[in-house]
């Protein structure tokens, strides 16, 4: 998977949503979608930080995408059934979701956590993919292969000290992906749905919550996007319900 190479068109004519898709992994699978032939909807809380994706993948002279400004701290059920009206008129369908956007929280002891910062972190990584998910859902079974990735993480699987919420909230991730991938892997087998966790990653948040690691140490998010390419391609239908990993262990 980690060596997948990935044919140009891989991706032609496909419709694939990308959340936090303003930086780091979210900007590096936006524009590689992009560059296999998908059209890619741009999902961020930033409208400028989506504008210069939007430039660079049209730059590029890939298919242009469209951008979705969405804050899903503050986002009502209404937005996201809003939002799949609006994909279904101009699209028709769903052939994929990134679910990439999550925020760190605190790293602290839960007896000393905030319990303000806790109920945003739980809303923002698990309440709303599950919304954005709900509602997609219908839009996803009217493609021919649909494809759903949940970022996860290596606290997500196991816990460990000081990651609070963040870890927990990722956990809820894979509880949702599990119960995803066996609810639409109906008669039609046309919605396929995995975990898939980063690995230790060059990016902002990484920087965050390891203030003294050398990023360089890191792979970039460019170099992860094999992997990426396959789960979202067709090359990888039939797998389903899995916990992924970027990175060899």
């Amino acid at each position: 998977m980690q060596d997948y190479q990935a044919p140009a068109d891989l991706l032609q004519d496909r419709i694939i949503m990308v959340t936090g898709a303003g930086s780091g992994i979210g900007l590096a699978a936006a524009k590689a979608y992009a560059a296999h032939g998908a059209t890619v909807i741009l999902v961020g809380r930033t409208v400028s930080k989506l504008e210069s994706v939007y430039d660079e993948i049209e730059a590029a002279g890939h298919p242009k995408p469209a951008i979705v400004p969405m804050n899903f701290e503050g986002a009502a059920v209404k937005d996201y059934e809003e939002l799949a009206m609006t994909i279904e008129d101009n699209f028709g369908h769903l052939d994929g979701i990134l679910h990439n956007a999550a925020i760190l929280g605190d790293r602290s002891p839960v007896e000393l956590y905030d319990p303000e910062t806790w109920n945003k972190v739980m809303h923002v990584n698990s309440t709303a993919p599950f919304l954005l998910s709900r509602a997609m859902i219908p839009l996803l079974r009217k493609s021919t292969g649909a494809s759903v990735i949940f970022t996860s993480s290596g606290v997500g699987r196991k816990a460990k000290a000081y990651w609070g919420a963040y870890a927990v909230s990722k956990f809820a991730i894979e509880g949702l992906s599990q119960l995803l991938a066996d609810e639409l892997d109906d008669e039609r087998h046309n919605v396929r749905v995995n975990s898939l966790n980063p690995g230790a990653t060059r990016t902002n948040m990484r920087a965050r919550a390891y203030p003294a690691e050398n990023p360089q140490q890191n792979p970039a998010p460019e170099d992860l996007m094999p992997v990426y390419l396959y789960l979202m391609g067709k090359d990888s239908n039939g797998v389903n319900g899995q916990q992924l990993d970027a990175q060899p262990k």
